[in-house]
């Protein structure tokens, strides 16, 4: 019964109904994937920051003198997303 009440919306809806525009444009292709690449190279950086960041505190709070070098391995996987942003602004 159901299908038979909603059938004239189909019609409704498939009439007036438009082609979808694609998310990337096909003469921008090549910024999607820029920031497809910057946008993953962030996500790997912030993965690998997770089980940095909790042994950095870990060491902090066993030894104050590990701040600095937790500190500087905290930030090492930033570094994957600012060499990803430099390699697209060097590349477009």
């Amino acid at each position: 019964m159901i299908p038979e009440l909603l059938a004239p919306l189909f019609v409704v809806l498939q009439e007036n109904a438009t082609a979808a525009a694609p998310a990337i444009p096909e003469n921008h292709f090549s910024l999607g994937m820029a920031a497809l690449a910057v946008g993953l190279a962030a996500f790997g950086a912030g993965y690998a920051e997770r089980g940095i960041g909790a042994a950095a505190v870990g060491a902090v709070a066993e030894d104050d003198d590990m701040f600095g070098r937790g500190l500087i391995l905290t930030v090492i996987p930033e570094t994957l997303v600012i060499l990803a942003l430099v390699v697209v602004f060097l590349t477009l």
